[in-house]
């Protein structure tokens, strides 16, 4: 599925129809250069999930933790992560809980220890503009995906 965003407020409102048919849990990749959009997606999501604190990109702390009642949100930046192997060093597996949604943000560097994505989302520039190619890569991603198609 590919989305043209026109803008910020077009990335955030794709983020909410995204939030609105995910479960309560996820494994989300988010792909893209910098600058196309990555942690404006997960801002979105969090407002469409009700957060209204402040959202940063979770570069130099690697994970930012957003508590919604009875979900966790994890974003995670694995931009400046060296080797695969530190995701184990920090517990990466504990944060794959039941009620928790992960999004993570350049999930090629912890290639091989990663699990598949329940969704991938592509975010390229454009000129102006930007272009999301969300595609599934399990049972989970294919209805999500499958509900967002159908709106």
């Amino acid at each position: 599925m590919k989305v043209t965003l026109r803008d910020e407020a077009e990335t955030l409102a794709f983020a909410g129809r995204v939030y609105r048919a995910m479960s309560s849990n996820g494994l989300v990749f988010l792909l893209g250069n910098l600058g196309a959009g990555k942690t404006t997606f997960v801002r979105g999501w969090l407002r469409a999930a009700g957060f209204s604190g402040p959202v940063k990109s979770p570069t130099f702390t690697l994970v930012e933790e957003y508590p919604l009642g009875d979900r966790i949100v994890y974003h995670f930046d694995l931009y400046r992560l060296n080797d695969p192997e530190e995701l184990e060093w920090m517990g990466f597996r504990d944060y794959l809980r039941p009620n928790a949604v992960c999004f993570i943000e350049w999930p090629e560097r912890g290639a091989g220890l990663l699990p598949e994505a329940d969704l991938e989302i592509r975010l390229e520039i454009s000129g102006t503009w930007r272009m999301a190619e969300i595609s599934a890569g399990t049972d989970s991603g294919v209805a999500v995906l499958a509900r967002l198609q159908a709106e």
